[in-house]
């Protein structure tokens, strides 16, 4: 099996975007869309290759302030995320428009007209908007531990959000320090990660680039976001939402309004799972998927 080295594409004016590939590239499209302050390299190479294995061409890729990825200015300060979680006007840098306009560019630089888009959290929102702005090149959407954008639904728990706005202390071994002890937070209980794995994770992403001011202004785009339940209306391509039972970062009600709001959707809810893709699951995560995205066009 084909797997690239870590390329650069070019994808909008002062933008360029950090991605991998895994598979042939004249098999069937499928762009991996991460969430918030996550790197391509989170998306573990196991679950890449299994969807290879199964017929894609799988790209996986850095999002704007994220990784090797383009870090973009703009400051934002917690007051103006407090402002925005209370609906507040505040301007972003950027929009989760913006973000999806990122991965159409990396599709255009590839020579991809159409793919298959799966997203997770935040990626989960960037692929439902991708869906939503340019649906003749979606083939099919896949949203994971995701939320349509209304307030009511997919809520944090309040738990979180000490962990969530503390400032990150300097150092990679501080930086895993902070990931491992967020993972016990967010984590699935059903299927517990060895602490071991996620600081060589961590320190894995820290050596590739962490930028504190680019994780509050993903965030920001996060909480600015306009709810997506009526536009997610209009959606006809085949859709599959995965959400855990568990996850604490997005409450499983966002899963569930995710799948109502859009026609057709399946609905797979995993006992156990939180906010993470455990490798117990890799299997449940791939077979299903290839179901709704085996249809060869949209629905009418």
């Amino acid at each position: 099996m084909q797997v690239s080295g870590e390329l650069f594409a070019p994808v909008s004016p002062g933008i360029e975007l950090c991605y991998q590939s895994y598979g042939d590239p004249t098999d069937e499209p499928m762009i991996l869309v991460m969430g918030l302050a996550s790197p391509l390299i989170w998306w573990d190479p196991e679950l890449c290759s299994m969807l290879a294995r199964r017929g894609y061409y799988v790209i996986a890729f850095d999002n704007r302030d994220v990784g090797r990825s383009t870090k973009v200015p703009g400051r934002v300060t917690r007051r103006m995320l407090v402002r925005a979680f209370f609906g507040l006007p505040v301007h972003a840098p950027y929009s989760l428009v913006d973000m999806a306009d990122d991965a159409f560019g990396l599709l255009d630089h590839l020579g991809i007209e159409r793919a298959h888009v799966v997203g997770v959290s935040m990626g989960g929102m960037i692929a439902q908007t991708m869906s939503i702005e340019r649906p003749a090149r979606v083939r099919s959407l896949t949203s994971i531990m995701s939320t349509t954008g209304k307030r009511t639904v997919g809520w944090q728990d309040p738990r979180l959000f000490p962990a969530l706005l503390h400032p990150l202390t300097p150092g990679a071994e501080a930086y895993a320090d902070h990931d491992a002890a967020m993972w016990r937070l967010i984590g699935s209980p059903g299927y517990p990660r060895q602490e071991e794995d996620t600081r060589e994770l961590a320190l894995a992403t820290y050596a590739r680039g962490v930028s504190a001011s680019g994780s509050l202004r993903q965030m920001l785009a996060i909480l600015t976001q306009p709810s997506r339940s009526r536009d997610l209306h209009a959606v006809r391509v085949p859709t599959l939402v995965i959400h855990g039972l568990a996850d604490r970062m997005v409450h499983v009600s966002g899963g569930r309004a995710t799948a109502t709001a859009i026609p057709g959707a399946e609905l797979l809810l995993v006992e156990g799972m939180g906010h993470d893709l455990p490798v117990e699951l890799f299997e449940t995560f791939a077979e299903p998927s290839t179901a709704p995205l085996r249809e060869p066009e949209p629905r009418d």
